[in-house]
């Protein structure tokens, strides 16, 4: 029986750069068992400093992916009256679409603190991790320094994205100098921006 997977591609998004279009395009498109992927952005519950309101972010990032095939936004994590941890949001794209794997696509940074997460056993048992590597950190030298990671160590995919080096902090800052951000942002979420007047 031939392997299907969605990918759930977790963050702030704060805002969604093209960075984070291109890499989902480009994790679809190494992998053609990923049948599709999905943007989760996290709430507002999530103790975040300078995180913009939840449908800012979810608007943003729908207007990102309007004409994508094979990408897609959920607002799982926005309807919640509590913040979600992870393990219960893929426990609910893992209920919804049984026929499928469920893998969950994080930066280097958070594969660093998983171990710290709620039940972080259960993730890495039940979930592929694509990991992604960014920069100078690698990913096998984080997992070298993390007994859980190890043990799980076949449940991580590296995916290398050393090319793509710039932040959404960075483009906030852009955005409050009042610097040009065209080339790290889709032409409508930055209409949006300037609409709503965020990131002053």
């Amino acid at each position: 029986m031939e392997k299907k997977i969605i990918a759930i591609f977790g963050g702030s998004f704060n805002p969604p750069l093209n960075s984070h279009l291109m890499l989902a395009k480009q994790i679809l498109e190494t992998d053609k068992n990923i049948r599709k992927l999905y943007f989760v952005p996290v709430s507002t519950k999530y103790n975040k400093n300078s995180l913009e309101k939840d449908e800012h972010r979810y608007n943003m990032l729908k207007l990102m992916c309007q004409n994508e095939k094979n990408i897609e936004v959920s607002n799982i994590e926005l309807i919640q009256e509590r913040q979600f941890y992870t393990i219960e949001t893929l426990n609910i794209f893992k209920n919804k679409f049984t026929d499928y794997d469920i893998c969950f696509v994080t930066g280097a940074d958070n594969l660093k603190e998983i171990s710290n997460w709620k039940r972080p056993e259960d993730l890495l048992k039940n979930f592929k991790i694509i990991a992604l590597e960014r920069g100078e950190e690698r990913i096998e030298d984080i997992i070298k320094k993390d007994d859980l990671l190890k043990k799980y160590k076949s449940s991580i995919i590296v995916f290398n994205n050393s090319k793509i080096d710039f932040s959404s902090t960075q483009v906030r800052n852009k955005l409050k100098k009042g610097e040009n951000v065209d080339k790290f942002l889709n032409k409508d979420v930055l209409e949006y921006i300037k609409e709503n007047n965020l990131y002053v």
